[in-house]
């Protein structure tokens, strides 16, 4: 499969997706368009993650969540050759236990995923949407605090995946990645927003230990299972790819 020993994505496949939007966030498709759509891509593992209740405008309604798990179960049925997992991107904040998620919520998922968002109280939104449009001052006392929020949060809380680390503002990646070891937590590479980035993936690679997901992020049905550009990406970092956790090389024929 490959071409004069040079790795390329289409040497790969992808084995699930964790991180997809419906219409109970600000998805476009339902739960079953994200689920056809990675049934006929051949995916063993699709997971509904959409975002936390605590965002101001497009959390789920948390009266929502037993018809998420209905819907989820109906399509467990329907497509009995899939695993299709009910989980919530929950965003990272200061407050309580760094999460728009309570401690008894948990349950109420397979499993949780977390990342930093504007749109919520407590995480510095506006300092760091400042700092995304070009105002540097403060910017590494800025970046201690973010890294402090999203560490505190990962030790305080069973979090699978840290969704698009290094997105909306500074942060120390090493530090989260030893974290992220510690905590037994991926490092995702995500397609949508293009983090983790090139070399965000080789800083967090230099941590020994550290796994990695791809994730579409989709917000659209034809985007679950986008997966490509994510492996692209590891390659030009040099990361051993065997550390993605959701791919493998395709068969040779």
């Amino acid at each position: 499969m490959e071409k004069n020993n040079i790795q390329t994505a289409e040497d790969y496949e992808l084995l699930y997706d964790l991180h997809t939007h419906t219409t109970y966030s600000h998805g476009k498709g339902s739960i079953e368009d994200n689920v056809r759509e990675a049934f006929n891509q051949g995916l063993e593992f699709v997971a509904i993650s959409d975002h936390g209740p605590g965002h101001l405008f497009y959390g789920i309604n948390r009266n929502e969540i037993v018809n998420m798990r209905n819907d989820i179960e109906r399509m467990n049925v329907k497509y009995p050759k899939m695993h299709v997992k009910l989980s919530v991107e929950a965003n990272i904040i200061k407050n309580g236990n760094g999460l728009d998620l309570r401690e008894e919520e948990f349950e109420e998922f397979d499993f949780v995923i977390a990342g930093y968002h504007y749109g919520l109280f407590g995480c510095s939104c506006i300092h760091n949407w400042l700092w995304n449009k070009g105002l540097k001052i403060g910017e590494e006392k800025l970046r201690e605090s973010n890294t402090k929020m999203v560490i505190d949060c990962l030790r305080q809380n069973d979090i699978s995946i840290l969704t698009h680390p290094g997105d909306k503002g500074p942060f120390d990646i090493r530090a989260i990645a030893e974290v992220c070891v510690e905590t037994d937590t991926l490092m995702e590479i995500n397609t949508w927003h293009g983090h983790m980035t090139e070399e965000e993936i080789r800083i967090a690679a230099e941590v020994e230990g550290v796994q990695f997901i791809i994730s579409s992020d989709a917000h659209t049905p034809d985007r679950v299972g986008d997966f490509k550009d994510g492996v692209e990406r590891a390659i030009r970092a040099g990361l051993d790819l065997n550390r993605i956790v959701n791919i493998r090389k395709k068969e040779s024929k």
